[in-house]
């Protein structure tokens, strides 16, 4: 995957003696000693961090963890200290005059937390001010700002002011208007921190929805963990101005870097965090017209499992249990059971992507659980006792890695589905 952002050695320190704090930073000085001795602040420090194209890059951090500062040196806002910032290329990090305003009319737009909304501009002009900027002659602008808006369910509001908006709408309104120009990055500085909490997972929810279809290159800041896991392909949890840990949700949740971290996914819920693709096992297998229920039997003591997938080529046709086939064995004799005979064919299919809260409900009804593509071929399954073990808060390891049986996940999607399969 190609890096859209690459950030290197990144540095900022704010007051009058900039040099002199840098020389005590690496010499190892810490913040508190730095302000002390030279009345600078250490904002960011040693920062260095890759964003791949159509990613959404979560940084995290409480008040005063450097992370506002941080997207303000991605925009140009204020020239770092040291380091490097280069997008598609570029750095912004030397860029001046002319060449950082076509960066920010053409490459990155900003998302803020307080909309700022012309009160007195119609909820399209709002949203086409981007593109007014640029040049873009008004029939044009408004057509794509309309289409903005129709994408974030505001083109019925197109020529309302932003005054006649709930909180929400008005964070739609500038999100919409972030896209309007098209930026290759979006920049979103605590965008939701200012909702209300059912509006605010509204809004996220939404955001994953367009980021499906619009696959911008998204750097988001936050201080909310649960909203980091929730949108984040990549974190960063900040600290006194550096990153303490980069990683997946699931790396962060299951191998916290120290106690910093250790502290603040205590709590979390890991339901939430992780899948059904994270837990799964590579799937022992049956083929419906080739094995019999002799060769079903032998396997799944072999595997030490009491149940496995029945294939018809590569779809699911079912589940049979080891007492099903056992029964049947007994009852009809060696060579004379089939497996469609033991077979269970309502059965639970999860995709990938579906959380491990959402499986609650399969796992009661004691099978294991296939995950499976759109096309029905199994790519794992889930036993019961892996969901349980994964939602120990105590559990530090992270899941046991598996490989598909055939096909290719289905990566986009997180929401579940259990289907029930009758052949």
């Amino acid at each position: 995957m190609t890096n859209k952002i690459t950030v290197t050695n990144l540095y900022k320190i704010f007051g009058n003696s900039p040099e002199a704090a840098f020389d005590l930073l690496v010499r190892g000085d810490g913040k508190e000693a730095i302000l002390e001795a030279t009345g600078a602040t250490v904002a960011v420090q040693d920062a260095s961090f890759e964003v791949a194209e159509g990613e959404i890059f979560v940084v995290m951090g409480l008040s005063g963890s450097g992370k506002s500062t941080l997207v303000r040196l991605l925009n140009g806002l204020i020239p770092p200290t040291s380091g490097q910032i280069m997008i598609d290329g570029q750095d912004v990090a030397q860029a001046k005059g002319d060449m950082l305003r076509q960066i920010r009319r053409n490459t990155i737009t900003m998302v803020f937390q307080h909309f700022a909304l012309f009160p007195h501009w119609s909820v399209v002009d709002n949203v086409a001010y981007g593109l007014k900027i640029k040049g873009v002659a008004p029939a044009e602008r408004r057509e794509k700002a309309l289409a903005v808006l129709d994408q974030v369910g505001l083109v019925a509001w197109a020529d309302s002011l932003p005054g006649d908006l709930s909180g929400g709408m008005q964070q739609r309104v500038g999100l919409a208007r972030g896209l309007a120009s098209d930026p290759q990055v979006l920049l979103m500085d605590e965008p939701f921190g200012a909702l209300d909490p059912l509006i605010r997972r509204e809004m996220q929810d939404e955001l994953l929805e367009l980021q499906k279809k619009l696959k911008k290159t998204i750097v988001f800041i936050t201080h909310d963990l649960n909203e980091a896991l929730l949108l984040g392909d990549k974190i960063a949890i900040m600290k006194d101005g550096r990153f303490v840990q980069v990683g997946t949700a699931q790396d962060i949740v299951s191998n916290p870097a120290d106690d910093y971290v250790r502290a603040f996914v205590a709590d979390i819920d890991r339901g939430r965090v992780f899948t059904a693709g994270d837990v799964s096992n590579v799937p022992v297998t049956v083929q419906l017209h080739t094995d019999t229920a002799e060769d079903a039997l032998r396997r799944m003591e072999e595997s030490q499992l009491d149940a496995l997938y029945v294939l018809d080529g590569d779809s699911v046709s079912g589940v049979v249990t080891h007492r099903d086939v056992s029964a049947a064995l007994r009852q009809n004799g060696p060579g004379n059971s089939k497996l469609s005979a033991s077979m269970i064919t309502n059965f639970s299919a999860v995709n990938e992507g579906t959380y491990l809260h959402e499986l609650f409900g399969p796992a009661s009804a004691g099978l294991p659980i296939a995950v499976t593509d759109v096309g029905n071929r199994l790519l794992g399954v889930v036993e019961t006792q892996a969901v349980l073990a994964q939602l120990d808060s105590e559990s530090t390891q992270p899941p046991t890695p598996h490989q598909p049986a055939t096909g290719v996940p289905d990566t986009d999607s997180r929401v579940s589905h259990t289907k029930e399969v009758v052949k």
